[in-house]
């Protein structure tokens, strides 16, 4: 079975690891400086603060900016259910938006009437390695006043020009195995800001600024050196997992037929944690199957956007959100990760073409 993703940890990982267990330092200590330097400095930012996951680092950064009960939080409810929940983990509130249909993300030309006096932050999501449109989300921002915090989970090294994902605002990210980078599990926040900076610090460590020092509420968000020591391998990695998947993923754009392939907008650096197509006429299942029986894994990202899971209609929400109910219906993910051989992505063309 050719799987939809493959983390790629070798010889260099492992010996990373040993020399924090040899250490006896092994929770938040020196790797974990390292690591919040190194990626602090390739996002071109002042902080890099490390947690123990992405849904962490969003929950953290919305508690850093004050987000809290009564506020509301605009968003997309086309994407992982971590980027709803945390908001709702400080007591506010998901607004949803719909998406553009051609990049997925948060539609900036919605946003606008979404808002009310209780809005606080916009909260956009870079979806499957795609950064969303960031120049007219801050422009919303900065004239109504509001918050915004980046969630970069799946885009690591997505870029606008030159400036990288999670450089604009407060940005989150994740470590998780699937993603372009790992740490087996964790996360980060990005920003430019002192005090959110040293917020988020207190607040990933039971509020300590010093040894028994509480200055406020916080939890144990902490990384360990063990996945600190990783994530500083990967990282030195990253760029050339990028540009394999962005090599895999011209390979099959130019070859797939019948499906419609990821839009790129000029100027943007696609990272492509996942390459998504959207599958027409109600065919997108049969694909998936096809594939299956062939030894291709697909996956669709997502079959329910938050408003539609259960939970969030317990909650009342009734949202009707004609581009991304379509893309639930629609979208399905092809492998794209790095560990592909030319063979395989061969393979995974012929394989598409020939069922549709």
């Amino acid at each position: 079975m050719i799987p939809i993703s493959k983390p790629l940890l070798g010889e260099e990982e492992r010996q990373a690891v040993l020399e924090v267990l040899d250490s006896g330092m092994l929770v938040q200590g020196r790797r974990v400086q390292e690591f919040e330097e190194a990626f602090a400095a390739f996002c071109g930012v002042r902080h890099a603060v490390a947690t123990s996951s992405g849904t962490t680092a969003l929950q953290t950064a919305l508690m850093a900016h004050g987000i809290g009960a009564g506020d509301e939080v605009i968003t997309t409810a086309f994407t992982f259910i971590a980027s709803a929940n945390a908001i709702r983990f400080v007591g506010a509130r998901p607004v949803f938006v719909d998406i553009d249909p051609r990049t997925f993300t948060l539609d900036p030309n919605q946003v606008e009437d979404a808002i009310t006096p209780r809005t606080r932050a916009i909260l956009p999501v870079h979806l499957y390695g795609l950064m969303a449109d960031m120049p007219a989300i801050m422009d919303i921002a900065a004239r109504r006043g509001l918050v915004v915090i980046e969630d970069a989970c799946q885009a690591h090294g997505a870029a606008i020009g030159e400036r990288l994902a999670g450089s604009f605002a407060t940005g989150c990210f994740s470590f998780y195995p699937s993603k372009n980078m790992t740490t087996a599990e964790g996360g980060m926040i990005t920003t430019n800001d002192d005090a959110i900076a040293r917020r988020c610090r207190l607040i990933r460590n039971h509020g300590m600024s010093e040894q028994y020092l509480h200055e406020a509420e916080g939890y144990n968000f902490r990384m360990t050196d063990i996945q600190a020591a990783i994530g500083l391998v990967q990282l030195r990695r990253l760029p050339e997992f990028n540009a394999r998947r962005i090599a895999n993923a011209a390979y099959l754009s130019a070859h797939l037929r019948g499906v419609v392939v990821p839009y790129v907008p000029a100027g943007y650096r696609h990272v492509f944690h996942q390459y998504t197509v959207r599958v027409p006429d109600g065919r997108r299942d049969a694909l998936a199957a096809g594939l299956a029986e062939r030894g291709i894994a697909s996956r669709v990202y997502y079959p329910l956007a938050v408003h539609q899971q259960p939970y969030y209609r317990e909650l009342g929400y009734r949202d009707i959100l004609p581009a991304t109910e379509q893309a639930c219906r629609e979208v399905l993910s092809l492998p794209v990760h790095p560990a592909l051989t030319p063979q395989e992505l061969s393979y995974i063309v012929e394989a598409v073409n020939e069922i549709l």
